[in-house]
């Protein structure tokens, strides 16, 4: 028999959720995830991204060797052009937060990759985000 109370869960995890869309350092990311996925398409998305945004996508993208050799080392199994590119956007813009940027705790930030994996990516997205994350996180 289910708990009298079973049907407030789903209910509180849509209000958590919606508190983290509304989070502008969720919108950010969300901003910069999106600009880098373009940017694994076109040059021109690079030039075209909005100024506030434009320096965390150049810096992500000036370290990009560095951090796809991350992404390589913690997927052995997974060469980079077999991964979603979404889950590459997210993966390269957590992986400059966790080694570079440091601004957050690294559980925030796995957390958001999660989170930004949910919303864009795949079914298997959000496990695979953790994972390789997780990964990385132990061996920094």
């Amino acid at each position: 028999m289910a708990p009298k109370n079973c049907s407030t869960f789903p209910v509180l995890i849509a209000v958590g959720m919606a508190n983290k869309l509304n989070d502008p350092r969720h919108q950010r990311r969300q901003k910069l995830v999106k600009s880098l996925f373009a940017s694994t398409f076109d040059t021109v998305a690079k030039r075209k991204t909005p100024a506030p945004l434009a320096t965390g996508v150049k810096d992500i993208l000036k370290r990009q060797k560095e951090i796809d050799q991350l992404i390589s080392k913690a997927a052995p199994r997974w060469p980079l052009k077999r991964i979603n590119k979404i889950d590459l956007a997210i993966l390269r813009l957590a992986i400059w937060e966790l080694r570079f940027q440091k601004k957050e705790p690294p559980r925030v930030i796995i957390d958001e990759a999660v989170e930004l994996a949910k919303e864009f990516g795949g079914e298997s997205s959000p496990s695979f985000i953790n994972g390789v994350l997780g990964t990385i996180y132990e061996q920094l």
